[in-house]
């Protein structure tokens, strides 16, 4: 049965008493050696050493550097030409037959402008190619989260012109049009990338009217960024539970510049 590699559950670390030297004069020197020691084979990589074993090998020393250098932490990246700011909670990598699997689990992502409270991500068919840059192929990615209601109302207003979107004391979405006097409360969910709106209350000139006056027939959500697919997007209380799936995703990295951004702690650059 295939099993998640954890690289959390073993590290050089448990070998080493390093509290034993923590007023050592050359503490920093050996702690230099001691980060750098396990990402030496991404120099050899960068070089142009390629070996049968290189997507294993590479795979569990990203993997380990990564985590053992960011987990718990928030770590900043330039993902696909996007900028995402989050507190990395899990990095898993398994192989399925002649590819890779990978979990991500990341909480208090700020991908570009947008807030997002968890989101877990599985890459299903990882495959790196290498070269220079490295390729990473993905066949699916599977991103299961929750993100506030509000925040996502907050982007939502900022996609269209009718309607003044916001979040009522209830936790029902208010929509007030903003040329008609018509203002409603609803409650909205996404299944197989199809908007179903639920009207709850419509008024008009601040009066009551029936909602069978109202309207709001189903929305398919085509064309969404690399080909989304979303199979539901519900609303529970100030939270809104997620899963999208993406097909197909490609993107390269800089051996040589992942290895540093470990090393120095500073920002993952996939492009």
């Amino acid at each position: 049965m295939a099993t998640y590699f954890d690289p959390m559950s073993w590290s050089p670390m448990r070998a080493v008493d390093m509290g034993k030297r923590l007023f050592d004069q050359s503490l920093l020197e050996q702690w230099l050696a001691y980060t750098t020691a396990w990402v030496d084979p991404l120099a050899d990589f960068g070089a142009g050493t390629v070996t049968a074993l290189m997507p294993d090998v590479l795979m569990t020393v990203l993997s380990e550097g990564i985590l053992s250098r960011f987990g718990g932490q928030e770590v900043s990246a330039t993902l696909l030409g996007h900028d995402l700011h989050a507190t990395l909670r899990v990095l898993k990598v398994r192989r399925r037959g002649a590819h890779f699997q990978t979990k991500t689990v990341l909480s208090r992502l700020h991908w570009d402008d947008y807030a997002i409270e968890q989101v877990t991500v599985t890459a299903h068919g990882v495959r790196l190619v290498p070269g220079v840059p490295t390729k990473a192929r993905a066949q699916q990615l599977d991103l299961t989260g929750t993100v506030a209601t509000e925040a996502l109302v907050g982007w939502l207003d900022t996609q269209q012109r009718d309607w003044k979107l916001g979040v009522d004391a209830s936790g029902l979405i208010r929509a007030k049009h903003r040329k008609r006097p018509i203002s409603v409360l609803l409650e909205a969910q996404v299944r197989d990338n199809l908007l179903a709106v639920d009207i709850h209350r419509a008024n008009w000139l601040g009066i009551r009217i029936p909602r069978m006056l109202v309207t709001a027939p189903p929305i398919l959500l085509d064309r969404l960024p690399y080909d989304a697919h979303i199979v539901h997007a519900t609303c529970e209380g100030d939270l809104v539970r997620f899963r999208v799936e993406l097909l197909g995703i490609t993107g390269s990295f800089d051996l040589a510049q992942i290895r540093s951004a470990i090393v120095a702690g500073t920002t993952l650059v996939i492009f």
